[in-house]
This record gives structure tokens, C-alpha cells and sequence, in this order.
């Protein structure tokens, strides 16, 4: 992604250059992003799709197409947006039609949409704007619905895949350790948190064209090899902000505690989703 509103900087505890790093990280190997990153359940997928008035689909932040792919097998016509043409490229040669521009800057040109979906994005938005944006290329009655993966590795493998800042790896810039309304996801704050979920549902509210916002969970688990979750790593926001050293110590750590793990290990997810209908007749 390539640029911060103030809303955003703040978010990054000000840290803006450091926010716009991280931003811009995830094209610099649109292959292993797209190779390595975890998908969504099929079952959230299916729930969205239910709750919208069509199949008309508008992916913010779509990467190289994770999210949209899911949405396009069960029959839903997606246009994604993203601001880094590098994983835009990547994502139209998997099938999916692209925009390149960031969504508060980005011309609908009169289209409307009856969904508007965001997988581990909408945090690199500025809430009310891309709200409000949201809102205006929606039906009536169109859904907005935001997601997010959170993870839980075993106890026993915790501690080695900890950044050497403290930070969760992989996953959002949000922090390891739990903000205000965490205990709603016990545990899997390594990576998400609440504070997503919680300045989403803030930035419908003040919007003020959709109903009440509702908080959808998923539980799933992802099994990995020491080689697979050591591709993912690199995918991580906050990898960008060690330095090569640091990068080669956690590749090292990690690795290692896989190996005495047996080699492989189950990865416990909750992929947590807002979503909210707008108002208004048609």
C-alpha cells in the first residue's frame, strides 16, 4: 500500500514512515504472498454471499486475489482494488479483474456493488472515508464485511515465533499483546487483536449508512510444514521493519523449534469478520 492518513499514522503509534514500510512490503514478492498466505473458510465465504441482496463483489485491498478467488468458485463476479501494481499484475494473471488505486481515491465510475469485502486490509483504509466509500457503491441493503485472520500456534511454539521486537509474526501490524475488548478472542491476539475489529465497527458508526454492525467467528485449523510456515514468514507487514540479521535469527529460531517439534504442527486460526448492511431505500 502506498500512503497513510493521519487516522492511520496514528494508528502506527505515529510511526509513519515505518507504517508506510510495512504498507509497501507485501509486492515485493507477490508469488510467496500469494503462495503462502493463508485463505478464509469457505463457510464465512458462503455466510456473506447469504447476507447480501447479490453476487455483485467489490474486493478493497485485494492483494493477488486470495479472498476473491473464494468468492469467484462460488459463483460471485468480483472487481478488486489495490494500490500496489505489483500484486495487482500477480492477481489478474489468477483471473480476477483489477483497479489500481487506493480506495479513497478510487473512481466507481457509477457502479454499484452488493458486496464490499476486505481480507486483511481494511486497517491500511482510513475508517470513515472508506466507510462512507463503501456505503456509496453499495445497493440497498448491500453488505460490508471485513476480515480478519487470527492466529494461535501450539504452546509450545509461541515464544520461538515471536519477532525479536515482541511482535506477532505473521500476520497485521496490530501488537502481540491484547487491547481493549480482547477477551472476545481468547488467545488469538498474536494476530489480530481487537483493535481492528474495534475502529472498523467505529468507522461504520460514523459513516452512519449501515445498520448495526455484527462480529462473525470462524475457527479452523491449517496444518504446516517447517518448510511452509518458513516461506510465510517474509509475508508478514512487520517483517520489513527487522533488520537482515534479525530476519535470518527468527528464520533460524523458528526453524529450529519446528524441527523439535517433529517438523510440522497445527496452526489454530479464527478468522473474525465485521459486517454490516447499509441503509436506505432503493
Amino acid at each position: 500500500m502506498t500512503a497513510l492518513s493521519p487516522d492511520q499514522s496514528r494508528f502506527f503509534g505515529g510511526e509513519s514512515n515505518q507504517a508506510r514500510e510495512m504498507a509497501e512490503s507485501f509486492g515485493t514478492n507477490a508469488e510467496r504472498y500469494d503462495r503462502a498466505r493463508p485463505s478464509y473458510p469457505d463457510d464465512l465465504v458462503q455466510r456473506i454471499l447469504a447476507a447480501s441482496p447479490g453476487r455483485d463483489v467489490l474486493d478493497v485491498g485485494c492483494g493477488t486475489g486470495i479472498l476473491a478467488r473464494q468468492f469467484q468458485a462460488l459463483g460471485a463476479t468480483v472487481l478488486g482494488v489495490d494500490p500496489d501494481a505489483r500484486m495487482a499484475d500477480l492477481a489478474r494473471q489468477r483471473g480476477l479483474e483489477v483497479e489500481v488505486a487506493k480506495f479513497e481515491d478510487w473512481d466507481p465510475a457509477g457502479r454499484a456493488f452488493d458486496v464490499v469485502i476486505a481480507g486483511q486490509a481494511w486497517h491500511w483504509v482510513d475508517q470513515v472515508v472508506g466507510a462512507t466509500k463503501a456505503a456509496q457503491v453499495l445497493r440497498p441493503g448491500g453488505l460490508l464485511a471485513l476480515l480478519w485472520n487470527a492466529f494461535e500456534p501450539p504452546a509450545d511454539l509461541a515464544e520461538a515465533f515471536a519477532a525479536p521486537d515482541g511482535r506477532a509474526l505473521p500476520g497485521s501490524p496490530t501488537p502481540a499483546r491484547p487491547g481493549p475488548g480482547a477477551e472476545a478472542y481468547p488467545g488469538l491476539v498474536a494476530g489480530l487483536g481487537a483493535i481492528p475489529c474495534a475502529r472498523a465497527v467505529d468507522g461504520m458508526e460514523q459513516a452512519g449508512a449501515f445498520d448495526g454492525p455484527e462480529q462473525w467467528q470462524f475457527g479452523w485449523d491449517r496444518h504446516y510444514t517447517r518448510d511452509e510456515y518458513l516461506d510465510q514468514l517474509p509475508t508478514a507487514s512487520v517483517w520489513s521493519l527487522l533488520s537482515p540479521a534479525a530476519q535470518q535469527e527468527v528464520l533460524r529460531r523458528v526453524g529450529a523449534a519446528v524441527d523439535a517439534a517433529g517438523g510440522s504442527f497445527i496452526m489454530h486460526y479464527v478468522t473474525v469478520a465485521v459486517a454490516a448492511a447499509r441503509t436506505g431505500a432503493a
